[in-house]
């Protein structure tokens, strides 16, 4: 079965090519570790010199090494050399993500990883640095997993259907990312993989646990947790009752927390399936209703109540001005040509939704794929 290997970087592999018995670079680690959150734009020039000599280091390193070497020079490469048994070319057909930081460092770490691995035949490599993310502060941190999950999200999923086994490789990067991941992995891994320290460095895998989400506790707060998803910030009121956890607090608006998003993920296909949503910018004529009620496939009602959110959240922004809906380049709002006063937005590539409009309220007609509902609006 083909593999899906996200591993964890962190910047050891930099840190341990210091010469330090070296006097002119016994005081590198204590520059790099207190640069360690920069971004390119932040990181002094003479710090970026260091970390290109210690880069070169590495690349040299782990071009003419042996595996025995290479494994105690890089945690990551440790990790997916015990995967894979020592024999890399059993992962030639594998796609393999490196999950750095938001820094120079943690950057330049994973673009060495990604070279080593690149030359040992591993050519699906490629390196997703969610934006923001460090150990800065907490809010930095916070705002890089939260980009992590919506990645995740987006890409995991639709390779598990394609028959991929996914796999958490956290032998390598920070702890505060590892204990984050070690979490995730439970709703997105099929396995999760460390490592013993020690000469054989035999793997620690865990299996995926059989964990759900009580949808019952949630379900009361669909429509909320649906808003608060399209990035609607909604006060402390309308979200009595949603659980702690599961919130956090912008600007004194409520809003999905890291773990609100990563449990609102797993059960949204279920709690967004079922009946339409009466958000409060939208009706729904009996024709809409009907044309919803004959869709079977649960993504494609998801989808629509997704975008029915973002609507919501669009129309409340503008006090029910449709301009604002005209600009958004994913629902493509616009009026039909010698139809009357009826409009139109997208929902997919190749699905539509037909509306008037009243008193700052969308009136929907029609769903559908596009010729359908373009042919009887």
């Amino acid at each position: 079965m083909r593999r899906v290997i996200l591993s964890t970087i962190g910047t050891s592999l930099l840190t341990n090519q210091i010469n330090r018995a070296n006097p002119a670079e016994k005081d590198w680690y204590s520059h790099l570790r207190d640069t360690a959150n920069l971004n390119e734009q932040e990181t002094p020039e003479s710090i970026k010199d260091i970390i290109t000599t210690l880069k070169q280091r590495a690349d040299t390193e782990l071009s003419s090494a042996k595996i025995p070497q290479i494994r105690r020079a890089s945690a990551e490469l440790n990790g997916i050399y015990g995967i894979y048994q020592e024999d890399l070319t059993k992962g030639k057909e594998d796609c393999h993500y490196l999950i750095a930081t938001d820094t120079v460092q943690g950057k330049t770490s994973a673009q060495i990883v990604e070279t080593f691995l690149r030359k040992q035949g591993l050519t699906n490599t490629n390196i997703y640095s969610p934006s923001g993310l460090s150990t800065a502060s907490t809010e930095a941190f916070s705002m890089g997993i939260d980009a992590l999950i919506v990645w995740l999200q987006e890409n995991i999923p639709p390779l598990k259907e394609s028959k991929y086994k996914i796999c958490f490789n956290l032998v390598g990067g920070f702890k505060s990312l590892q204990g984050y991941l070690n979490t995730i992995g439970m709703f997105y891994a099929d396995e999760i993989i460390y490592i013993f320290e020690g000469e054989k460095s035999d793997l620690i895998t865990i299996p995926r646990l059989p964990i759900s989400v009580d949808t019952s506790l949630i379900k009361p707060y669909t429509m909320q947790l649906a808003l608060l998803n399209a990035g609607v910030g909604l006060s402390t009121d309308e979200t009595a009752g949603i659980p702690e956890t599961m919130l956090g607090e912008v600007d004194g608006k409520m809003t999905l927390s890291t773990w609100g998003q990563l449990i609102w993920n797993q059960c949204k296909g279920d709690l967004l399936s079922g009946d339409l949503i009466h958000f409060s910018r939208l009706e729904y004529q009996d024709t809409f209703k009907a044309d919803h009620n004959r869709v079977r496939e649960k993504f494609k009602r998801v989808k629509l109540q997704e975008t029915l959110a973002a609507v919501t959240r669009l129309l409340d922004e503008s006090n029910g001005d449709t301009a604002i809906l005209r600009q958004h380049g994913g629902i493509q709002y616009d009026r039909y040509v010698n139809k009357g006063n009826i409009d139109h937005f997208r929902v997919t590539q190749d699905t539509r939704v037909s509306n008037t409009i009243s008193q700052g309220k969308l009136i929907l007609r029609r769903y559908g794929l596009e010729p359908e509902v373009n042919n009887n609006p």
